[in-house]
């Protein structure tokens, strides 16, 4: 029997293989967790923190198949996907997104597998099912490698152009173009995490924003949930008129204020329907309540 190196991994049906790239580890282990229940016999092989690691690791360990985070340090999930293109047998590729609902049904038309965050066990199971069909059709013909790579070139270059166009948009809203373009419908519900369940929130019934790290925490009078993004590319797709920002890491929902006060050393705080702590204002948003 022939020898085999850590790089010359033999692809069957029974030594399925995975790495996971992403930079959170408790959203990795999360997802290593729910692979173990929808998909018991993959192997996961490796665990990359950023960008670099990962396609050295995709690179020796030859994995099956490679989870993405698109937003890594060091190297993007796209720059990963693309240096897998030129290997001889690339891996199957799944991207895990926050991308919103309108850059998903872009990600659908590229023919590529995504999993929004937090990971939904059915939506997993969706991917695992065509992974397999897939894997199984490759190790059935000795053409699908380069099908792959030739595949794999293609959604490159249609995810190269959606996100530029994501990026473009959010931009364009954050800087407040006063242009003849319509405005992107805001958002009416949220996906939003407690534990390890997923939840849609209507945005009407939260009463404010937070920025916590890479998270956003949600607070509505039921209690806190998390969703993975910035303040800032959240705020681009909130409604300017209902959601207003009373400090650097928070925004408010101002049909939800019931009152502003002001402390004797000029410190504004509002009170919050329903809700009962106070909510601090910065002296750079505080005119916006002087009238209440």
């Amino acid at each position: 029997m022939k020898n085999q190196t850590p790089g010359d991994v033999t692809r069957t049906r029974d030594t399925l293989s995975a790495l996971i790239a992403e930079d959170e580890p408790l959203i990795a282990a999360a997802l290593a967790r729910e692979l173990a229940a929808v998909w018991p016999e993959l192997r996961i092989v490796a665990t990359a923190g950023n960008g670099h690691d990962a396609i050295e690791q995709i690179g020796k360990l030859q994995p099956d198949v490679a989870f993405l985070d698109i937003a890594m340090p060091g190297a993007t999930g796209l720059d990963v996907a693309r240096a897998c293109a030129n290997l001889a047998a690339p891996p199957q590729i799944v991207f895990v997104t926050a991308y919103d609902a309108y850059a998903l049904e872009a990600f659908e038309a590229a023919a590529i597998d995504y999993l929004l965050k937090p990971v939904e066990t059915a939506r997993l199971a969706r991917t695992v099912e065509r992974l397999r069909a897939r894997l199984a059709r490759s190790a059935a013909s000795d053409t699908e490698a380069p099908q792959m790579q030739a595949d794999l070139q293609r959604v490159l270059r249609q995810l190269e152009a959606i996100t530029q166009d994501v990026r473009e948009a959010r931009a364009g809203a954050l800087a407040g173009k006063a242009d003849d373009t319509p405005r992107a419908t805001p958002l009416r519900y949220l996906r939003a995490s407690s534990g390890n369940d997923v939840r849609m929130v209507p945005v009407e019934d939260v009463l404010y924003f937070e920025a916590a790290d890479k998270y956003v925490v949600v607070t509505t009078r039921s209690g806190e949930l998390l969703i993975r993004t910035s303040l800032r590319e959240l705020c681009a797709q909130l409604d300017p008129e209902r959601f207003w920002q009373v400090h650097r890491g928070t925004v408010v929902n101002v049909d939800q204020v019931e009152s502003a006060s002001v402390s004797a050393i000029g410190k504004m705080t509002l009170q919050l329907r329903g809700h009962a702590g106070a909510l601090a204002v910065s002296r750079q948003y505080a005119h916006l309540f002087r009238q209440m």
